[in-house]
């Protein structure tokens, strides 16, 4: 019997979600069921150190079309979004957190508006279930991100997104290690389209984005996609060169109509000057070197990740 490519594939980055998975799962299931595609659901295991692996075996044992895709540590969720898409063959390929806050009840919105021939379909989280420190965070990142890009989205940071195939293919030819999927995508579609869905807490489990690493996605948009802090630093040191030139006019002014012991000799001014000096030029290299770190990485062509095992329903591939 002939196997039907799948119209829908949907790539689930899994991080320590033991707590989450049957329910995702059941509610996942029940939601293509309803659609009446043909679809595949592809699991990417990042590390996970709990029995989230194990729990997506049990799923994928009494459920057709899914496969796992096991890492042999945590690579980050967008090298695991990666994998899946390399490994989707669907029309249209929708990705998904694990954690429930995106309800899978949404995937069929973003189905219709792809087919009307949108090729990439972001999504705006409304009312959304975090923090007011995750939320003002959030609109941060946004604006940064729209200014850098161009591209006038609300919302970059939901996972719940759509790409037509021809875009998926596109991404995956891209072979730089650190890069920002969401701006990938909108850097090479034509038709975008950003529509509302819904946002719900997380019940189980807790966040895996800390500061750090809410830190770390934007220096990997910042540096992968613009070369705007390079030219603000160029900028800021111009800036500051004029300062200094006129403070030097300004306060040889001040000594001669105040008298020395007006500056205090010019010793605290002397210490307040090198200071600003100092922590702009740490400022720039520290930048310099965030480019050349990156640049490094790049031309020595490690892949994103590395795939223990993968597991489809009729096999098991080991490399």
């Amino acid at each position: 019997m002939e196997t039907r490519k799948p119209y829908l594939s949907v790539v689930i980055p899994i991080f320590n979600e033991e707590d989450n998975i049957m329910e995702l799962s059941g509610r996942l299931k029940k939601v293509m069921t309803e659609m009446g595609h043909t679809y595949e659901i592809i699991f990417i295991d990042d590390g996970s150190m709990d029995n989230s692996l194990d729990i997506l075996k049990q799923f994928q044992a009494v459920t057709s079309g899914i496969t796992i895709i096991e890492f042999n540590r945590n690579y980050g969720q967008h090298a695991a979004v990666f994998a899946g898409f390399e490994r989707s063959s669907g029309e249209i390929v929708v990705t998904l957190d694990a954690d429930l806050q995106n309800p899978p009840e949404e995937i069929p919105k973003l189905v219709k508006k792809a087919e009307e021939g949108f090729e990439v379909i972001a999504t705006v989280r409304m009312k959304r279930k975090d923090s007011i420190f995750r939320r003002c965070a959030s609109y941060i990142i946004n604006r940064i991100t729209a200014k850098i890009t161009g591209v006038k989205l609300k919302d970059y940071g939901c996972m719940l997104r759509a790409y037509r195939k021809n875009i998926v293919k596109l991404m995956c030819s891209s072979k730089e290690i650190s890069t920002f999927i969401p701006v990938l995508a909108t850097s090479y579609a034509k038709h975008m389209a950003e529509i509302e869905v819904k946002h719900d807490s997380r019940n189980e489990g807790e966040s895996k984005y800390s500061i750090m690493r809410l830190i770390s996605l934007q220096f990997d948009l910042m540096t992968s996609f613009s070369i705007w802090p390079l030219r603000m630093l160029m900028f800021l040191g111009l800036a500051v060169s004029l300062a200094g030139v006129g403070f030097g006019i300004f306060l040889f002014a001040m000594r001669i109509i105040m008298g020395v012991e007006w500056a205090v000799n010019g010793v605290f001014t002397l210490f307040a000057v090198l200071f600003f000096f100092v922590g702009t030029q740490f400022l720039a290299f520290g930048l310099l070197g965030e480019y050349i770190g990156r640049i490094y990485s790049e031309v020595r062509r490690r892949p994103r990740f590395v795939i223990e095992s993968i597991y489809s329903r009729k096999e098991e591939i080991s490399y």
